[in-house]
């Protein structure tokens, strides 16, 4: 089974950590895309640039309109995810509570199943 494990980013709550919480972060991610490969779950992960990078596309009166991010009218964005296959919603939420942004109040982790992938790469 395959589910996208998505990490969602408040930057408030990143501006308010230490040099070193957000070291230990990187670290963290480094530690556990390792465990993952090491158990064969890691399908793939990704991380997104800040969401002032991003392009906005919608479509009005048949011509596409292109706006700047961020696009949400909220604190949080989706700063990446993990893409992994593992045999239950168990094990996902197992793996997701080890991801260190899990243990930081007001970032979340979100385990969602997929139900439909087209286009993969082969690993």
């Amino acid at each position: 089974m395959k589910f996208q494990i998505s990490m969602h980013i408040n930057p408030a709550v990143l501006d308010a950590l230490t040099d070193e919480e957000r070291a230990a972060i990187g670290d963290g991610h480094g530690k556990f895309v390792q465990e993952l490969k090491d158990s064969g779950e890691l399908v793939f992960t990704q991380a997104l640039v800040d969401p002032s990078q991003a392009a906005v596309v919608s479509v009005r009166d048949g011509r596409p309109v292109v706006t700047d991010g961020p696009f949400l009218e909220a604190k949080e964005y989706l700063g990446g995810f993990y893409l992994v296959d593992c045999e239950s919603r168990e094990r996902a939420i197992e793996l997701a509570a080890r991801i260190p942004d899990a243990a930081i109040e007001g970032l979340g982790i979100e385990v969602r199943q997929v139900m439909f992938a087209d286009g993969q790469l082969e690993a």
